[in-house]
């Protein structure tokens, strides 16, 4: 049965020490978590890491670098949103110590050394960037390009690290409509990584999966913890998750829109990161940035200098 074998997990076969990280931030690592109790349970180390929305200058831990943070079950901080606060107290309950690396939002550099920090400290020889949604893939000239700083500044720090096996999962496709992301424009993306053997091949979540049902666990312990602050993303995928369909609504936060909940929410979609990172149009525009405020500007900036943006394209299906 070997020739079923997905290419995402040729790639990762050999690599020992995993770190899983949430590019887009804020629960963008909880999107992992299938995939971390899988990798785990076939016997490799597994570490967590996040872009941190949680004010982290506040927070109680022990920093490893100026936009590093070790959070444990022990970290104190904002509790009204802290989800990766509470996903390690979630593991504590499971009497596991499982330490999440937080990374400030901040720009490309710091990024950058908060990331060698980590492959220093934990050894790492694979990094998976965790994307919930699709808008990673947006190269800048599409009509909407979502939320893009937290994401296209993970892609371009972990774009420059000397490490053999750099990746990006996203899961969750369609649900950045809601952020004006087109996925023709997403779809034509993979295309296009296809022809350049970045594409590594899609696979799906099933309620049925062991490691499906402890995702669903720790979400649903977070979201208890975090009333006011539901995750869009995730609410949507476990919505999917449970067969619902159509414009449902798990939140009051999607109030006012029209969503499409839908069976191809519970796909992971996975790539190369490096021809990832190289049809980023505005790429060499913020390798230097410092802030998020500089990657802010930078791809606004760019944005400015098109002459015009792709069209919209529906889905002819």
């Amino acid at each position: 049965m070997h020739y079923l074998t997905l290419p995402f997990f040729k790639e990762v076969e050999q690599a020992q020490s995993i770190l899983l990280a949430g590019a887009g931030g804020g629960f963008d690592i909880f999107c992992g978590l299938p995939l971390y109790f899988g990798l785990r349970d076939q016997g490799k180390q597994v570490h967590l890491a996040n872009v941190s929305f949680s004010p982290l200058f506040s927070a109680t831990g022990r920093w490893l670098s100026p936009a590093l943070m070790e959070v444990t079950a022990a970290t104190q901080g904002n509790s009204r949103y802290f989800p990766e606060m509470y996903l390690a107290q979630w593991f504590a309950a499971q009497s596991e110590q499982v330490p999440i690396y937080c990374f400030e939002r901040t720009g490309v550099q710091p990024l950058l050394t908060a990331y060698q920090t980590l492959i220093d400290l934990l050894h790492v020889d694979a990094i998976i960037l965790i994307d919930g949604g699709t808008d990673s893939l947006m190269r800048g000239d599409e009509p909407g390009l979502g939320t893009p700083e937290e994401d296209i500044a993970s892609i371009a720090a972990v774009h420059q690290l000397p490490l053999a096996h750099k990746l990006l999962l996203c899961l969750g496709f369609g649900i950045d409509t809601f952020h004006g992301v087109c996925h023709a424009h997403f779809l034509e993306a993979v295309a296009e990584l296809a022809r350049r053997d970045a594409f590594l091949g899609t696979w799906s979540l099933t309620k049925e999966m062991p490691e499906v049902q402890r995702y669903r666990e720790v979400i649903e312990a977070v979201l208890r913890a975090m009333p006011k602050h539901p995750s869009i993303v995730s609410t949507s995928i476990l919505a999917a998750l449970d067969g619902l369909f159509g414009d449902v609504h798990s939140t009051g936060r999607t109030a006012g829109s029209t969503l499409f909940i839908n069976a191809l929410m519970t796909l992971y979609w996975c790539f190369r990161l490096d021809p990832v990172a190289q049809r980023i149009l505005y790429l060499n525009d913020i390798l230097h940035t410092q802030t998020i405020r500089d990657l802010t500007y930078a791809i606004e900036l760019f944005r400015t200098t098109l002459p015009a943006t792709k069209g919209w394209v529906n889905l002819p299906i």
